[in-house]
């Protein structure tokens, strides 16, 4: 008996497989062959996914077609090849692809209920709130307090260089970018350029580390979302989340209490808690966040900045120290922008063009 429930248990997973399989098929859509489990992912564990993309890419785009069919695990995934339409879908069409079919379980883990996973009308609702707190006019507000922790990169560089000779740049502009963040996010002095250890730097790696389990989860929340959301599935790291969730109400219960207020991300967000109209918002869009949205919203905004920026950084560097002559060229536009501004400022970095272009091209 047994025997029979499992042939026809594995002979529905088969079908169901093979119809997701036959997505793109059916649809008359140019595709790659794909195979159980990872769809066109084969081999993630040994390559990075960039590379295993840019082969789907050349692959698809011999059809001459605007975008092909892959599939992410058993998901099916469309893959753009052509620039338009590219920016059709980010930019005149977004209204019709915000959903990134990312798995989000608000009520299970508030912490990843942010812009990049969220959906629908909630992501609606949140992005219009947001919007006025990416201006440029709010980036240049925040200027002083990078300048400030730029200021401590310069010395903190100059005491490792004397102390070891060499200096490990990815770890060290890693716990830059950690206190640009942190402090624009959360207003918290993360003392990670002086103390390697200090609490966030520690959280910061945490939540990029997955474990075995972590990756299990991961695939069962793109493969089979319904169900994850059913059994409240969380993607954090508890520890993390706890962690970053009690560092925004704390700060936020610590300024209100003592009417501080601050040029920076944190006190854009409490503003918005209080329903307080924001300096280039639609005054007619006004809404309050809750203390769980704004933490997610630091949240991503400290994830998605640290680590990526950094990593950029590093990249420049790293060309710039192999190539003297380029490297003496970023320095004299650096020089000349300061002689004719006087200072670093948020528009004598704007004027640094060649350093823009080093940074673009690596």
């Amino acid at each position: 008996m047994l025997f029979y429930l499992a042939l026809v248990a594995v002979s529905l997973i088969f079908f169901w497989v093979g119809r997701r399989f036959s997505y793109w098929k059916q649809l008359g859509v140019p595709y790659v062959e794909a195979s159980f489990p990872f769809g066109n992912l084969k081999g993630m564990n040994k390559r990075h996914l960039g590379y295993i993309a840019q082969d789907l890419y050349v692959k698809l785009k011999s059809t001459g077609k605007k975008f092909g069919g892959t599939f992410f695990f058993v998901s099916p995934t469309a893959l753009i090849l052509d620039l338009d339409f590219a920016k059709d879908v980010f930019v005149k069409d977004f209204q019709y692809f915000h959903d990134r079919g990312v798995y989000c379980n608000e009520k299970a883990d508030p912490i990843t209920a942010h812009l990049v996973t969220m959906s629908g009308t909630k992501w609606k609702n949140l992005r219009t709130k947001l919007t006025p707190t990416f201006t440029s006019g709010k980036m240049k507000m925040m200027f002083p307090t990078i300048v400030g922790v730029a200021e401590e990169f310069r010395k903190g560089l100059l005491v490792e260089a004397e102390a070891r000779g060499e200096v490990e740049m990815k770890e060290f502009l890693a716990r830059f970018t950690t206190d640009v963040i942190g402090t624009c996010a959360f207003g918290l002095e993360c003392n990670s350029l002086k103390d390697p250890d200090a609490e966030f730097r520690r959280m910061g790696k945490k939540a990029l580390t997955l474990s075995t389990m972590d990756f299990l989860r991961r695939i069962l929340t793109v493969t089979f979302k319904d169900v994850a959301m059913k059994f409240n599935v969380r993607l954090s790291n508890p520890d993390v989340a706890n962690f970053f969730m009690n560092a925004v109400r704390e700060t936020v219960e610590y300024r209100e209490k003592n009417k501080i207020q601050r040029n920076d991300f944190m006190d854009l967000l409490i503003r918005m808690k209080n329903a307080e109209p924001i300096e280039g918002g639609d005054p007619n869009q006004v809404g309050q966040l809750t203390i769980e949205e704004i933490a997610a919203q630091s949240f991503v905004f400290f994830l998605a900045g640290f680590e990526t920026s950094s990593t950029a950084m590093t990249f420049c560097l790293y060309e710039l120290a192999q190539n003297q002559e380029l490297q003496d060229k970023a320095r004299k536009n650096v020089l000349d922008v300061l002689k004719e501004h006087g200072s670093i400022s948020y528009e004598a970095v704007h004027d640094m063009k060649y350093i823009e272009m080093c940074i673009n091209e690596s």
